[in-house]
């Protein structure tokens, strides 16, 4: 098995979001932390670290995931899929 990534815009987001697999997983790059989102049979994960600190907060909707990254994310990010 092969780690693959790639870059995806601000307009895929909320569609890889949506299609997420088990196995699979979104990294947003900030400037101040890297956020980190998985989902499991039930919820979404999302791992915010920050200078070391780790943060998790669980949401169970696609727009929930969106709203609390509109919060948490200044103006200039990357975000890639693995």
């Amino acid at each position: 098995m092969t780690y693959q990534e790639k870059e995806i815009s601000k307009n895929q987001l909320e569609k890889i979001i949506q299609t997420l697999d088990l196995d699979e997983g979104i990294r947003v790059e900030n400037k101040f932390n890297m956020i980190f989102i998985n989902k499991s049979a039930k919820r979404y994960c999302i791992d915010i670290s920050t200078e070391g600190k780790e943060e998790f907060v669980y949401c169970h909707t696609t727009k929930e995931v969106l709203d609390f990254l509109s919060n948490k994310t200044d103006n200039v990010y990357k975000i890639f899929s693995y």
